[in-house]
């Protein structure tokens, strides 16, 4: 294990920041960036201060270039046990997460982009699963999450051509939240953040879970009112349950604790 900072961590209030920082291989995932993004992780979901991350990226022309074609062609395995690819696309997070995409965004870059929650990019992103050009598939999620996030006709454009699309088309098609200008898509993932941390930690956690179950496991009307109704139950036992209505009636902001007991 080299003793290189491939992944950066920094905490900004409430809001972790993932900055992927492998540059002069354009952050392609090799076995220490994706052990690095693991550990990360662990502590941003253990850390009850820390409510949104945003994964972003050191190199000002790319996001992530996917997989480390060298390093597996030297048998080493990128996939981590917990995450898997990156040590990210299969991790269990129970907090949002934000990609801000300032440039390629191709193959596994792609698909850690697609297992955020929401994506800010900016004028010169580019979203694509070229994986058929080297007669591989996008199996870090792409084959699935592209046709989740996208009308199916233009999610299998891109998987079955290879070719790319830019920021603003992945605006357009719903792919991504927040367009904005060259080389501020982390400034619009942090203003995108705040929005989110004003609310209660918990419920937006909740929410989260409630909209990632429900499409998972394709609930039936009935099973998402139940689900939701669990969620309701389990929120009126936590301390900001009681905050949210007392800021209101005191015409004041609430002061969330992020606490799940009372």
């Amino acid at each position: 294990m080299s003793d290189d900072k491939f992944v950066l961590f920094e905490k900004r209030g409430h809001v972790g920041i993932f900055t992927l920082n492998r540059p002069r291989a354009m952050n392609a995932v090799n076995a220490e960036l994706g052990a690095q993004f693991e550990a990360h992780l662990d502590a941003f979901e253990a850390d009850d201060d820390l409510w949104v991350g945003i994964v972003a990226s050191s190199h000002p022309k790319a996001f992530c270039a996917g997989a480390d074609l060298k390093a597996i062609s030297k048998g080493q395995r990128i996939m981590t046990k917990k995450g898997g690819f990156a040590g990210f696309v299969q991790y269990p997070r129970k907090k949002p997460m934000i990609a801000a995409v300032d440039g390629y965004c191709l193959a596994g870059g792609c698909e850690i982009a697609l297992a955020c929650d929401l994506i800010v990019a900016s004028g010169k992103a580019r979203f694509g699963v070229p994986e058929v050009k080297r007669s591989l598939v996008a199996a870090a999620g792409g084959l699935f999450r592209l046709p989740q996030k996208l009308p199916r006709a233009i999610a299998l454009e891109l998987i079955l051509t290879g070719d790319p699309i830019d920021g603003a088309k992945a605006v357009h098609y719903g792919l991504a939240n927040v367009l904005t200008k060259d080389g501020e898509a982390l400034e619009g993932a942090l203003a995108l953040a705040a929005r989110i941390v004003t609310n209660a930690p918990l419920a937006v956690r909740e929410a989260k879970a409630c909209v990632d179950e429900m499409t998972q496991q394709n609930m039936s009307d009935k099973e998402a009112f139940a689900r939701s109704n669990k969620a309701m139950g389990y929120l009126a036992r936590t301390p900001d349950f009681m905050e949210g209505p007392r800021a209101f009636i005191e015409k004041r902001a609430p002061r969330w604790t992020g606490k799940a007991k009372l």
